[in-house]
């Protein structure tokens, strides 16, 4: 996809993603403490009718399951050497999942560790690290990248100029923050805007972090200094553990609906569901947004 196609789609309305991936997997039998990506790609069926569930409801992008299969991630579970195999594996289903109905979205992950000096991991090995896997999913076909839950500024920075070298597909950035805008690893969303607004991201936005209940505010502000699409893909609200260790989201898909018909009339363009959500989410979302 090109930049110019993208812009052309947000400019005929608000774009809906998908809801959330993990939990719902769960929800259909993927046990506690696997790899997702491997349990994924060796159950496409169960990825394809979750996947089909929110084409049917209304989403125009699924995010495919890629999320943490990078080096780093990978290696934690003695799969590093599958890194190829199951970024396309994993673009092979979702293609097949959407059959023309919607965006396939390469899904990228924080790797949880800060970058140097703070943390162990260097700028250039991490910048190995996501282009490794972008080349990967960019040879499977998808339509854009898009970085998720990211946890400060520089690994998304690091991530974009991967991203450079590898293609010219449009890239979007979202991050996960504290109620009031501030980044895990530092920073605020404000500086994230603008920031990558000024590396050449096609959108950029918040995702996971708490509920869109929470969130009018931090949008607005990032809205107020943004010259590329905001992007809201929150949680359905604040979880709440059950005795096995089992999140719960108190948030009704009418509830997450309505908080996020105002983060779009705050400024987000780009709408979607990240934990608690699901395809019920999504069709609360589109159809409170279209209207």
């Amino acid at each position: 996809m090109k930049q110019a196609e993208f812009d052309a789609l947000l400019k005929r309305g608000k774009l809906i993603l998908d809801g959330a991936t993990g939990s719902q997997l769960r929800a259909r039998g993927m046990p506690v403490g696997v790899c997702t990506e491997l349990w994924a790609y060796e159950h496409p069926e169960t990825v394809i009718e979750l996947q089909r569930a929110y084409v049917e409801a209304g989403s125009d992008v699924l995010m495919a399951p890629t999320f943490s299969a990078n080096r780093i991630g990978l290696e934690m579970h003695g799969l590093a050497d599958r890194l190829a195999e199951l970024n396309a594996g994993l673009v092979a289903i979702s293609r097949r999942a959407a059959d023309g109905r919607a965006l396939v979205a390469g899904d990228f992950a924080t790797t949880g560790k800060p970058l140097e000096p703070i943390g162990p991991l260097s700028y250039h090995a991490l910048l190995d690290v996501y282009r490794e896997q972008i080349e990967a999913v960019v040879a499977a076909g998808v339509d854009y990248l898009a970085a998720e839950t990211m946890l400060g500024i520089d690994e998304c920075a690091c991530f974009v100029e991967a991203a450079r070298s590898v293609c010219n597909l449009p890239v979007t950035c979202t991050l996960t923050m504290e109620a009031d805008g501030h980044l895990l690893f530092g920073g605020n969303v404000v500086e994230a805007v603008e920031t990558l607004q000024a590396l050449g991201v096609s959108a950029v936005g918040l995702n996971c972090s708490v509920g869109p209940d929470q969130l009018e505010a931090v949008v607005r502000s990032m809205k107020a200094v943004a010259e590329v699409p905001i992007i809201a893909k929150p949680n359905a609200g604040l979880p709440v553990m059950d005795e096995k260790g089992v999140a719960h989201y108190s948030m009704t898909p009418e509830a997450f609906a309505a908080s996020m018909v105002r983060l779009s009339e705050a400024g987000a363009d780009i709408l979607g569901g990240c934990c608690g959500t699901g395809p019920e989410y999504i069709a609360a979302l589109r159809k409170r947004v279209k209207s």
